[in-house]
């Protein structure tokens, strides 16, 4: 599914990136650890073809991403990969349901066949009676699932996302630890997850240790199991 092949990345005459040798398989949830600085949200970065290497491939879906141009990239990027921030980056003069539409219209999607999928997500997410409201008429927890509904208009082949549940409550945390899970055995998706919640990084399937540029641990992959959330009690 994700084959990265010695890939370097350098900011000047910081290398941030010493080659990489990774390999995620289709429908794996994996967490990238690490201190700050070792490269992990760099990484991340190349991956999603929002950025490129100096040296070395990456692969997504049998597709070698540093060859592509500029245009095939961007429209590669659109159909086949998703991405959830830390800050969740939505449009605050869209609604949930329309802020959730906008990677259907970058693909050239019609509008009743946008609305219906994202009618669907929100279904799914139990949202259905937020459509309509604006971001900041929204929950932090509930803002973050509009987020991750936006990065699966497209039912891309990989989620990406960059400290996922940074800015949530311990609940929220939880629930939307559970929900990669949940969206994992409908859709199918692979997720590359970089966090700093040990939490998380216990019970995705694979965690890949990064210091100072490079791996730290070997990253064959494992099994897909099931999570063992811990409990809390609900509050607001």
């Amino acid at each position: 599914m994700i084959d990265v092949r010695n890939i370097t990345k350098s900011f000047g005459s910081l290398q941030v990136l010493k080659g990489i040798d990774l390999h995620i398989d289709k429908g794996e949830i994996v967490s990238i650890v690490g201190p700050s600085g070792a490269g992990k949200t760099t990484l991340l970065q190349i991956i999603g073809t929002l950025d490129r290497p100096d040296s070395g491939s990456v692969c997504v879906d049998a597709i070698d991403t540093t060859r592509l141009s500029q245009k095939a990239l961007s429209d590669f990027r659109n159909r086949h990969l998703g991405f959830v921030f830390q800050f969740h980056q939505l449009l605050p003069e869209f609604t949930a349901l329309e802020n959730i539409m906008i990677p259907a219209f970058i693909a050239g999607t019609s509008r009743q066949s946008a609305k219906t999928r994202a009618t669907e997500l929100l279904s799914f997410l139990g949202l259905t009676d937020r459509a309509h409201h604006k971001p900041a008429e929204l929950s932090g927890g509930e803002k973050q699932r509009i987020a991750v509904a936006r990065a699966l208009m497209n039912n891309p082949a990989v989620i990406l996302a960059d400290e996922p549940s940074g800015s949530l409550d311990t609940q929220n945390k939880q629930e939307l630890h559970q929900l990669f899970f949940d969206l994992r055995n409908q859709y199918g998706q692979t997720f590359v997850i970089v966090t700093h919640d040990e939490q998380l990084a216990t019970i995705t399937d694979r965690t890949i240790h990064m210091r100072d540029g490079l791996l730290e641990s070997p990253t064959l992959p494992t099994e897909p199991t099931e999570p063992t959330l811990p409990t809390s009690p609900s509050h607001d």
